[in-house]
Formats: structure tokens, C-alpha cells, sequence
């Protein structure tokens, strides 16, 4: 089992990537490979080895800012660190690919690269949400701002074996996310893809509210990649929100503060729950190859967990889970 590492990915690159690598290596004993701009990544890969751990780096010379386009940039800067180590995945020197690079490149590239599986028509960003009693599934969180109904059925189908497999569910309740419950409600995307998720061998339940996603009443929740960008950031920002407020409140006077050390446990297992670094990264599902795509802000314990994800697909074969349920689905 061999893991890639996109060592330009994150916006601080390549800081927390070099971090990450040195404590996969060293204890988890992942079999990881960095690509990179040597110049760049070798003086920082030094700094913070003092163990001179053993860690492989490949030479990438090019660089994909996040603030560039993602095709343009992509075709003009052939040999940068994406295509590079998605490449390692293409020749089977490497079973996963894991970046915090601009999400649109992550696409591109990988779509060039490794292509889509068979029958898929557009890949998904799939993320798990903290919801009440549970996790659930939310796909597509940014991959595809304009979609159609054909493609949320493909999203549904991928996100359903996704959640049998990270969520251990046998027959995950699916939801298609609107602005009510009724079958009438939503915009034209969410009216036309109603019937045909109902036409589905999946459990679908229907519309779900934002309020039932986070109320736990559904596994998988399927949404175009505009409306899913949206629900994700405002929520992480709602989550830091709260979290800081309650740090400042519990915090301004000895009694507030003696309350706070009584609850502790308590809040540190909310914190836990709410912090996108316990995830790291989300997977491009769809694309026939994993991949895993994390936030540009990942620090080193985000990278870590990301790649930790990666490992956990390959052990549990969700690529091949994902290649022969599309085949059934979709025959």
C-alpha cells in the first residue's frame, strides 16, 4: 500500500504537508511518497525530520496556485505536482492520491489522468457531516456547480456506497436536499430528480430540509455542487462560531470558568466533533482512481487524517465497491 502526498496543495505548502509526511512515516508507518518542487520541499523536509525519517520525495518543478485557473493553469504547468503523483496512481507505483490543492485542479487533472469509472458521468466531492446521533453523508460539496438530474442519481448511488462503507450502514436512507419536504418543492434540478431517485434501487426518503440533514433523518444527501459548497462553509462557519462564542463566555469570569472545567469532557468531545480536521479531506468519488482532495487551510493533523482516510479506502476497497454498484445501478 503506497500513498501519494501533494506536497504544493495547501495554502501554506509546504509546511503542513512536510509535517504530516514525516509523522505518517514515522508513527503510523505509511508508505508515502511526497511530490513536489524539490527547491522548495527538501530544506523543509529537513527542518522538521531531526529523526531523518525516511521519506520519499519526487520532483514536481511546477506549482498550481489556488487562485489560478484551474484548466489553463493545468495545461500550461504540465509537470506540476497533481499530474505528477496522479500519475504515480495511473501506473500502480501508488494506490491513492491525497492533495489540498485548488479543487478544480484536483478535477481536471484527475479526470485527465485516471479518467471517470465506467458509466459516471461526473465525479462528486463527498463530505460527512456531524449530524444528531450520527454522520451523514453530503455529496457533491463543490465539484460541479451546474448539474443535472442524471448526474444527482449517479451522486446518490456513490454516496450510498460510500456511506455502507465509512458508516457501516446496509441500506442507507437517502435524501435529495430542498427547501421542503413535499415532492413539488425545490428548483427545477431538485423537481426532475425526485422521480427519477424514486425509480432507484436505493432507499430514498425523499426530500429532506436542511434542518432533517442535521436532525439525523437521512445518511446521504445529494445536492448540486453549488448549493453543497454553500451548505458546507456556512456550516463550518456557524460550528466556529458557536465554538468561539462559548470559549469567550465561558471564559470571562472564575465562576464561568469553574463551570467550564466541570464540563469540559463535554466540550471537547463537541469540539472533536466539529473540527474538519478529524475528516481531512474529501473523495473525489467517481473518478476511476482515489482520490482525495482536503481543505486549502489543512494543517499537519488535517493532512495526517486525510491520508489516514486514503489508507482506510484501500484497505476496505471502496474503489471497487463504487466501480460494481455504478455496473448494477446503472446496467
Amino acid at each position: 500500500m503506497r500513498i501519494v502526498l501533494d506536497a504544493m496543495g495547501s495554502d501554506k505548502y509546504p509546511e503542513p504537508e512536510v509535517q504530516a509526511a514525516v509523522e505518517l512515516v514515522e508513527k503510523h508507518g505509511i508508505d508515502l511518497i511526497l511530490v513536489g518542487n524539490q527547491e522548495i520541499v527538501e530544506p523543509r523536509l529537513k527542518a522538521v525530520n531531526p529523526n531523518n525519517v525516511a521519506v520519499r520525495l519526487i520532483h514536481a518543478p511546477d506549482v498550481l496556485e489556488m487562485g489560478e485557473k484551474a484548466v489553463e493553469s493545468s495545461l500550461k504547468k504540465r509537470k506540476n505536482s497533481m499530474a505528477i503523483g496522479l500519475d504515480l496512481v495511473k501506473k500502480g507505483e501508488a494506490q491513492a492520491f491525497v492533495t489540498a490543492g485548488n479543487t478544480g485542479s484536483a478535477m481536471f487533472n484527475a479526470l485527465r489522468v485516471l479518467g471517470r469509472l465506467p458509466g459516471v458521468q461526473r465525479p462528486a466531492l463527498s463530505a460527512i457531516f456531524p449530524v444528531k446521533n450520527g454522520r451523514c453523508v453530503v455529496l457533491d460539496i463543490g465539484a460541479n456547480a451546474d448539474c443535472r438530474p442524471d448526474f444527482l442519481v449517479q451522486f446518490a448511488i456513490m454516496g450510498s456506497v460510500y456511506a455502507q462503507k465509512v458508516l457501516n450502514l446496509p441500506n442507507p436512507r437517502v435524501g435529495l436536499l430542498a427547501n421542503g419536504e413535499e415532492p413539488g418543492k425545490g428548483n427545477e434540478l431538485t423537481r426532475n430528480t425526485h422521480p427519477l431517485l424514486k425509480e432507484c434501487n436505493l432507499n430514498f426518503i425523499g426530500n429532506v430540509e436542511a434542518k432533517e440533514l442535521f436532525g439525523g433523518h437521512a445518511d446521504v444527501v445529494v445536492t448540486d455542487g453549488f448549493t453543497g459548497n454553500v451548505l458546507l462553509k456556512a456550516s463550518e462557519s456557524v460550528a466556529k462560531l458557536i465554538t468561539d462564542v462559548l470559549k469567550e463566555e465561558l471564559t470571562a469570569t472564575t465562576r464561568t470558568k469553574l463551570g467550564a472545567l466541570l464540563a469540559k469532557p463535554a466540550f471537547g468531545k463537541i469540539k472533536k466533533m466539529l473540527d474538519p480536521s478529524e475528516v481531512g479531506a474529501a473523495p473525489l468519488l467517481g473518478i476511476d482512481g482515489l482520490v482525495f482532495v482536503g481543505h486549502g487551510r489543512s494543517d499537519a493533523r488535517a493532512m495526517v487524517s486525510a491520508v489516514l482516510l486514503a489508507q482506510w479506502a484501500i484497505q476496505n476497497n471502496l474503489l471497487d465497491s463504487m466501480r460494481q454498484a455504478i455496473k448494477e445501478q446503472l446496467a
